[in-house]
């Protein structure tokens, strides 16, 4: 359901949305997961008319990230589980992350 707000690029509608879909979803069904998304903070919804039009809070990668932070939020060892997941990184990857977090501070 996400790639089809994703796919849209602009607010959308329980209808749009269930045009979009491949299957025979019914609206209800629709409209029950665009609630779902909404009330686990991954999409926006603003009242037009009677009816809601939706749109994600992130793209893939911020949501990927969004999940990321949740999991470590709820480890008591954060400092275990970055250290894990660092230490099984490719060395592209890890060439990577020291570019991005030697970025940041310079912007920040």
């Amino acid at each position: 359901m996400l790639a089809a707000l994703w796919r849209a690029g602009k607010p959308v509608g329980a209808a749009e949305v269930k045009d979009s879909l491949d299957g025979d979803l019914a609206y209800t069904t629709v409209v029950t997961i665009l609630s779902r998304l909404h009330e686990k903070g991954v999409a926006v919804r603003d009242k037009q008319g009677r009816s809601f039009l939706y749109s994600p809070v992130d793209d893939e990668a911020g949501l990927a990230a969004r999940r990321m932070r949740k999991v470590l939020d709820n480890e008591p060892d954060r400092v275990g589980v970055l250290a894990s997941f660092v230490s099984h990184l490719s060395e592209a990857d890890e060439k990577l992350l020291r570019q991005l977090l030697h970025d940041n501070e310079t912007i920040g």
